[in-house]
């Protein structure tokens, strides 16, 4: 098989180079457009169920929430764990499922149970929400890659219920239609709304019922909030006929007609009941006021109140990339949203990913002009070299093809297995190469008339054997890793395979490209034996040294045996991790305070801290998000607060 595939590509030797160099030009056209992110996804498949429960504590939240669903939610197909959390105001339940389950037909299995139970649930509890899919990073990493943006809105001449409003409809809803863009939580949103807080000394004072007060209220909006009220009802109230058409009756409430220019003072116009033939209005027993919803979380903007936006991405999408369109969407919104700061830099794992790539291009150069160098140093013949330098990175072009025919995402552990695979890339490179020279060298010194061809067959295939037999043996190391499970084995498949891919392509590359080259390039040209000056010199020291020790091997004895037990007592003192520490310009800060801290106290701790550490010189920006935000993966109360520092 081996000796067809290299006479086939001796034979069409122009066709084998003509692909070769297609592959190289479509490869880098390729590598721009292949996803990039920092890890793989190392995660199971996970759904996250959440019920909003306003005003309740967490015991009430578990009993009469989160216990119903789990009850419900128990026995779906392929889920292996099922982990909930209740805390003020917020039911969650996290279920995982087996590697490999398909995450759209899971999430389809969950929302039909959903619709047995949302029924029963309470009436004052919201209907359960399933959040969106998302990336493992996403969710389960608290470093560079934890959320994909995070972006601080403020203003210094409008208020926070104004930058909400303008956040949740304008710039969210643009967000949103970004292709990979799986949920934009906003952290400190205050959606503006009617009010009614009831005096209970005016209440007392007309003899009005709280009950009756709040029937009149809902029954006077647009949605009524109560499903027994007239205002619950809204829409068709039957029809008349006439002659030539029907016309369809619709109640219009009062507060409806005119529904942009309502105010407070209108709403507080609305009648409540009749005492003693005196209409009491909803004035004479509330301050009716233009307010906002009760505060589960606030966002904190440098050092000064302001709306936190959180982006999150689907598991397929490129962090790269959604991250520009992203900045691009923000960009085109920018004219039309006066007075308003956006700051999308407070955390920006994209710049991790372009500092990366930028560090790997240059590398790449620096170490493609070493190895080119050294290739020409120590073969001293530019023909070989040059076949060896192209058969090097076409290895590399060739593997990266793969894993884009794959759909792999580019990142951490995939590169580490092609840097790990350049030593076998580079190996089989020369060897191939430095065998057809001496067999030619050798053919032409005893006058044998054979043809080239013949001998570049004879000679590929005389030492591909050995190399063929040592890439399985390396593959075959490999094998405990594809069985790996857990994080590990979600960390290290990657690389294993990256590895393999590569060394496989440089043996197809040494068996088709190297002897089309070597054909080409080595026919008609002189091969005298040149040794290298560098080589002679390293060969000199390298003999002085040997003979030295050969005569004297207690000092090579003495040499190993040192470093042997230096190694044994540094060996305890090394620290273990999962993976290296990266150069990434963002620290993640968490505070903690007792449960039961208030909405207020949390703002002066965040801000009085934020302030102190925007003092400290370096410090870039930063931004803060106390308790919850509506539809996000943080269950937490209103005690918990994160800092993300730029610096």
């Amino acid at each position: 098989m081996m000796r067809w595939i290299v006479g086939s590509s001796l034979k069409f030797r122009f066709l084998v180079i003509a692909i070769a160099a297609g592959l190289m030009y479509f490869g880098i056209g390729q590598l721009g457009k292949m996803p990039v992110d920092v890890f793989p996804e190392f995660a199971p498949p996970m759904v996250e169920v959440q019920t909003i429960c306003l005003g309740l504590s967490p015991e009430e939240v578990e009993s009469l929430v989160t216990v119903p669903l789990e009850q419900v939610l128990a026995g779906i197909p392929g889920m292996t764990v099922m982990r909930s959390k209740s805390v003020p105001d917020l039911s969650a339940i996290k279920m995982y499922f087996q590697a490999g389950t398909d995450l759209l037909l899971a999430r389809q299995n969950v929302h039909e149970r959903l619709t047995t139970i949302s029924p029963i649930l309470p009436t004052w509890a919201a209907p359960p929400i399933m959040l969106p899919p998302l990336s493992a990073t996403s969710r389960m990493l608290n470093s560079a890659t934890s959320r994909m943006l995070k972006i601080g809105i403020s203003s210094k001449t409008k208020s926070v219920v104004d930058l909400s409003m303008i956040t949740y409809w304008t710039i969210r809803q643009r967000l949103l239609r970004v292709p990979g863009v799986a949920n934009v939580a906003i952290w400190g949103e205050r959606i503006e709304m009617f009010q009614v807080n009831v005096v209970p000394e005016w209440m007392k004072k007309h003899k009005v019922t709280l009950d009756e007060v709040m029937e009149a209220t809902t029954t006077a909006l647009d949605v009524g909030l109560f499903q027994f009220s007239e205002g619950h009802h809204v829409g068709s109230g039957g029809w008349v006929d006439t002659p030539n058409q029907r016309l369809q009756v619709r109640h219009v409430l009062p507060l409806v007609k005119d529904y942009e220019n309502v105010t407070a003072t209108d709403l507080g116009e609305m009648p409540v009941v009749v005492r003693n033939g005196q209409q009491i209005h909803l004035k004479d027993v509330a301050e009716v006021v233009m307010g906002h919803q009760p505060m589960i979380g606030e966002g904190i903007v440098n050092d000064g109140i302001g709306l936190l936006l959180i982006v999150e991405k689907f598991p397929w999408g490129n962090t790269l990339r959604v991250t520009q369109e992203v900045e691009k969407a923000i960009d085109a919104m920018r004219p039309g949203l006066p007075d308003v700061e956006i700051d999308a830099a407070i955390f920006r794992p994209a710049t991790f990913i372009e500092m990366s790539i930028d560090n790997l291009n240059k590398a790449l150069l620096i170490a493609a002009v070493l190895v080119i160098m050294i290739l020409f140093a120590f073969l001293y013949e530019w023909r070989t070299a040059l076949i060896s330098s192209t058969a090097i990175p076409l290895s590399l072009m060739t593997a990266l093809m793969v894993l884009w025919v794959r759909d792999t995402t580019i990142n951490t552990m995939v590169l580490a297995g092609l840097v790990i695979a350049l030593g076998a890339v580079v190996d089989d490179a020369i060897v191939d190469v430095e065998n057809i020279v001496r067999r030619l060298r050798q053919n032409r010194k005893e006058g044998k008339k054979v043809p080239i061809s013949r001998v570049i067959l004879e000679a590929s295939f005389e030492v591909r054997h050995a190399i063929i037999f040592s890439t399985l043996i390396e593959v075959a190391a490999l094998l405990p890793v594809f069985v790996m499970e857990g994080l590990s084995g979600a960390f290290f498949k990657p690389l294993a395979l990256s590895y393999s891919i590569a060394i496989a392509a440089s043996t197809v590359v040494a068996l088709t490209v190297t002897p089309a080259m070597s054909f080409l390039l080595l026919r008609n040209v002189p091969l005298e034996h040149r040794e290298s000056p560098l080589t002679r010199w390293l060969q000199r020291g390298y003999d002085s040294l040997l003979a030295k020790i050969v005569k004297k091997p207690v000092m090579a004895y003495s040499t190993v045996g040192v470093f042997l037990l230096a190694g044994l007592l540094i060996y305890p003192r090394l620290g273990q991790s999962l993976l290296p520490d990266f150069k990434e310009r963002d620290f993640l800060m968490h505070w903690l305070t007792k449960p039961g801290t208030s909405w207020p106290e949390m703002q002066r701790i965040s801000i009085q801290s934020a302030e102190e550490l925007l003092s400290i010189p370096g410090v870039l920006n930063l931004g803060s998000h106390i308790g919850q935000a509506l539809i996000m993966d943080e269950v937490v109360g209103m005690y918990f607060a994160e800092h993300w520092v730029s610096i």
